[in-house]
Protein backbone atom coordinates (compact mmCIF):
# COMPACT_ATOMS: atom_id res chain seq x y z
CA UNK A 1 0.00 0.00 0.00
CA UNK A 2 1.63 3.64 -0.67
CA UNK A 3 1.83 5.85 1.13
CA UNK A 4 -0.44 8.48 -0.27
CA UNK A 5 -3.46 6.78 1.05
CA UNK A 6 -2.89 7.52 4.63
CA UNK A 7 -4.94 11.09 4.49
CA UNK A 8 -7.43 9.28 3.01
CA UNK A 9 -7.32 5.98 5.84
CA UNK A 10 -6.84 7.80 8.74
CA UNK A 11 -10.50 8.35 9.72
CA UNK A 12 -10.53 4.47 10.64
CA UNK A 13 -8.02 4.74 13.41
CA UNK A 14 -7.62 7.02 16.18
CA UNK A 15 -5.16 10.54 14.45
CA UNK A 16 -1.79 10.21 15.77
CA UNK A 17 -0.54 12.71 18.77
CA UNK A 18 2.77 14.48 18.05
CA UNK A 19 4.69 14.30 20.60
CA UNK A 20 7.97 16.55 21.39
CA UNK A 21 12.20 16.31 21.57
CA UNK A 22 14.55 17.81 23.64
CA UNK A 23 15.48 21.36 22.02
CA UNK A 24 19.04 20.35 22.32
CA UNK A 25 18.55 17.21 20.24
CA UNK A 26 16.28 18.73 17.99
CA UNK A 27 19.11 20.98 17.26
CA UNK A 28 21.19 18.27 16.93
CA UNK A 29 19.18 16.15 14.55
CA UNK A 30 17.07 18.01 12.46
CA UNK A 31 13.90 15.93 11.91
CA UNK A 32 14.01 13.74 14.80
CA UNK A 33 10.25 13.46 15.93
CA UNK A 34 7.96 10.75 17.49
CA UNK A 35 4.46 10.31 17.09
CA UNK A 36 1.85 7.71 18.45
CA UNK A 37 -1.75 6.29 18.56
CA UNK A 38 -3.12 4.60 20.93
CA UNK A 39 -5.66 1.23 20.22
CA UNK A 40 -7.96 -1.14 22.27
CA UNK A 41 -6.30 -4.03 21.40
CA UNK A 42 -5.30 -7.05 23.34
CA UNK A 43 -1.84 -9.10 22.66
CA UNK A 44 -2.24 -12.88 21.33
CA UNK A 45 -2.37 -15.52 18.42
CA UNK A 46 -2.82 -13.22 15.14
CA UNK A 47 -6.04 -14.31 13.46
CA UNK A 48 -5.80 -16.00 9.81
CA UNK A 49 -6.07 -12.74 7.96
CA UNK A 50 -2.87 -11.20 9.62
CA UNK A 51 -0.62 -14.31 8.99
CA UNK A 52 -1.90 -14.51 5.59
CA UNK A 53 -0.41 -11.19 5.23
CA UNK A 54 2.59 -11.95 6.68
CA UNK A 55 2.89 -15.00 3.80
CA UNK A 56 1.82 -12.45 0.92
CA UNK A 57 4.45 -10.45 2.33
CA UNK A 58 7.18 -13.25 2.59
CA UNK A 59 6.17 -13.89 -1.47
CA UNK A 60 7.00 -10.50 -2.24
CA UNK A 61 10.23 -9.99 -0.65
CA UNK A 62 13.63 -11.50 -2.34
CA UNK A 63 17.19 -11.94 -1.49
CA UNK A 64 17.93 -9.21 -4.10
CA UNK A 65 15.32 -6.65 -2.78
CA UNK A 66 16.46 -7.43 0.33
CA UNK A 67 20.04 -6.55 -0.47
CA UNK A 68 18.87 -3.90 -2.56
CA UNK A 69 17.14 -2.21 0.37
CA UNK A 70 19.62 0.12 2.30
CA UNK A 71 19.03 2.15 -1.14
CA UNK A 72 15.82 2.80 -0.57
CA UNK A 73 15.02 6.73 0.85
CA UNK A 74 13.56 5.63 3.95
CA UNK A 75 15.77 2.88 4.98
CA UNK A 76 18.46 4.94 3.99
CA UNK A 77 17.32 8.23 5.97
CA UNK A 78 17.76 5.45 9.10
CA UNK A 79 20.98 3.73 8.28
CA UNK A 80 22.25 7.61 8.20
CA UNK A 81 20.64 8.30 11.50
CA UNK A 82 22.35 5.73 13.05
CA UNK A 83 25.70 6.46 12.13
CA UNK A 84 24.99 9.67 13.58
CA UNK A 85 24.29 8.12 16.62
CA UNK A 86 27.28 5.88 16.61
CA UNK A 87 25.28 2.73 15.72
CA UNK A 88 26.96 1.03 13.09
CA UNK A 89 23.91 -0.20 10.62
CA UNK A 90 25.98 -2.98 9.44
CA UNK A 91 25.90 -4.56 12.85
CA UNK A 92 23.01 -2.76 14.64
CA UNK A 93 20.12 -3.39 11.96
CA UNK A 94 17.76 -0.92 11.24
CA UNK A 95 13.84 -2.12 11.92
CA UNK A 96 12.79 -2.99 8.71
CA UNK A 97 16.47 -4.19 7.27
CA UNK A 98 16.71 -6.63 10.19
CA UNK A 99 13.13 -8.10 9.58
CA UNK A 100 14.12 -8.82 5.86
CA UNK A 101 17.48 -10.19 7.27
CA UNK A 102 15.06 -12.63 9.06
CA UNK A 103 13.27 -13.21 6.53
CA UNK A 104 15.53 -14.50 4.46
CA UNK A 105 17.21 -16.56 7.41
CA UNK A 106 13.77 -18.22 8.28
CA UNK A 107 12.32 -18.57 4.55
CA UNK A 108 9.54 -16.28 5.85
CA UNK A 109 8.33 -13.66 7.83
CA UNK A 110 7.12 -15.87 11.07
CA UNK A 111 4.65 -14.78 13.04
CA UNK A 112 4.60 -14.22 16.72
CA UNK A 113 1.36 -12.85 17.72
CA UNK A 114 0.09 -9.71 18.15
CA UNK A 115 1.07 -7.38 18.76
CA UNK A 116 3.76 -7.70 16.73
CA UNK A 117 2.60 -8.86 13.16
CA UNK A 118 0.80 -5.55 12.88
CA UNK A 119 4.05 -3.83 13.44
CA UNK A 120 6.04 -5.93 11.72
CA UNK A 121 4.02 -5.74 8.69
CA UNK A 122 3.62 -2.06 8.94
CA UNK A 123 7.52 -1.59 8.98
CA UNK A 124 8.09 -3.80 5.65
CA UNK A 125 5.55 -2.04 3.82
CA UNK A 126 6.63 1.46 4.63
CA UNK A 127 9.85 1.74 6.18
CA UNK A 128 8.93 3.19 9.41
CA UNK A 129 10.59 2.45 12.84
CA UNK A 130 7.66 1.34 15.05
CA UNK A 131 7.52 0.66 18.70
CA UNK A 132 4.53 -0.72 21.03
CA UNK A 133 3.88 0.27 24.81
CA UNK A 134 1.16 -0.51 27.26
CA UNK A 135 -1.27 2.12 27.16
CA UNK A 136 -2.09 1.88 30.86
CA UNK A 137 1.47 2.43 32.07
CA UNK A 138 2.22 5.70 29.81
CA UNK A 139 2.02 8.76 31.45
CA UNK A 140 1.55 11.76 29.18
CA UNK A 141 2.66 13.13 25.91
CA UNK A 142 5.64 10.58 24.35
CA UNK A 143 9.18 12.47 23.89
CA UNK A 144 12.52 11.86 22.61
CA UNK A 145 14.86 12.79 25.44
CA UNK A 146 18.99 11.76 26.64
CA UNK A 147 19.07 10.71 29.79
CA UNK A 148 18.90 12.44 32.96
CA UNK A 149 22.06 12.12 35.71
CA UNK A 150 21.35 8.68 37.48
CA UNK A 151 18.41 7.72 35.38
CA UNK A 152 18.22 3.97 34.47
CA UNK A 153 16.01 1.87 32.74
CA UNK A 154 13.53 -0.13 34.40
CA UNK A 155 14.70 -4.01 34.33
CA UNK A 156 18.37 -3.11 33.11
CA UNK A 157 20.94 -2.66 35.81
CA UNK A 158 22.99 0.21 36.75
CA UNK A 159 22.50 3.68 35.21
CA UNK A 160 22.25 4.84 31.51
CA UNK A 161 25.22 6.24 29.79
CA UNK A 162 25.18 9.63 30.11
CA UNK A 163 23.59 11.51 26.79
CA UNK A 164 21.66 8.10 25.84
CA UNK A 165 19.03 8.31 23.74
CA UNK A 166 15.37 7.45 25.07
CA UNK A 167 11.84 7.23 24.29
CA UNK A 168 10.06 8.89 27.21
CA UNK A 169 6.25 9.81 29.15
CA UNK A 170 6.05 12.43 31.17
CA UNK A 171 7.35 10.45 33.96
CA UNK A 172 10.33 7.74 32.82
CA UNK A 173 11.98 6.67 30.34
CA UNK A 174 9.91 4.00 28.29
CA UNK A 175 12.90 2.72 26.37
CA UNK A 176 15.80 3.44 24.48
CA UNK A 177 15.70 5.06 21.54
CA UNK A 178 16.73 1.86 18.97
CA UNK A 179 16.95 -0.78 21.44
CA UNK A 180 15.33 -2.34 24.96
CA UNK A 181 12.17 -1.55 26.31
CA UNK A 182 11.83 -0.84 29.83
CA UNK A 183 10.40 -3.94 32.25
CA UNK A 184 6.88 -3.86 32.71
CA UNK A 185 6.18 -1.11 30.11
CA UNK A 186 5.90 -3.35 27.22
CA UNK A 187 2.74 -4.79 25.81
CA UNK A 188 2.30 -7.97 28.34
CA UNK A 189 -0.78 -10.74 28.45
CA UNK A 190 -2.73 -8.01 30.60
CA UNK A 191 -2.31 -5.48 28.40
CA UNK A 192 -5.74 -3.70 27.20
CA UNK A 193 -4.57 -0.47 25.35
CA UNK A 194 -1.34 -0.10 23.06
CA UNK A 195 0.65 2.51 22.31
CA UNK A 196 1.80 2.65 18.61
CA UNK A 197 5.09 4.81 18.24
CA UNK A 198 6.62 5.82 15.45
CA UNK A 199 10.37 7.14 15.15
CA UNK A 200 10.93 9.96 12.32
CA UNK A 201 14.22 10.64 11.35
CA UNK A 202 15.43 13.27 8.48
CA UNK A 203 14.41 12.45 5.14
CA UNK A 204 11.24 10.11 6.26
CA UNK A 205 8.16 12.42 5.10
CA UNK A 206 5.34 13.01 7.26
CA UNK A 207 2.89 11.40 5.17
CA UNK A 208 4.92 7.67 5.69
CA UNK A 209 4.99 8.13 9.68
CA UNK A 210 1.38 8.75 9.29
CA UNK A 211 0.34 5.52 7.14
CA UNK A 212 2.67 3.02 9.07
CA UNK A 213 0.84 4.09 12.19
CA UNK A 214 -2.41 3.56 10.58
CA UNK A 215 -1.50 0.37 8.98
CA UNK A 216 -0.25 -0.80 12.43
CA UNK A 217 -3.30 0.57 13.86
CA UNK A 218 -5.79 -0.86 11.53
CA UNK A 219 -4.47 -4.52 11.91
CA UNK A 220 -4.56 -4.21 15.78
CA UNK A 221 -8.28 -3.23 15.67
CA UNK A 222 -9.50 -5.57 13.02
CA UNK A 223 -7.73 -8.38 15.21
Amino acid sequence: MGAGSAGQRLGWVPAPQQGWVAPHIASEFPGLGIAWVEVDAKPGKSPEPVRRRLRDLSDRTYGSQAIRLRERPIPWAYRVFFRQIGLDPDRTRTPVEQLALDRLHDGGFRSNGLPGDALDIAIVETGVALRAFDAEAVSGRLCIRDSAPGESLAGMPGEMAKGTLAIADEARPLGLLFGATAAGLGVEQGSRRIVVAAIQVKGVPQIAVEEALWMAASTLEAA
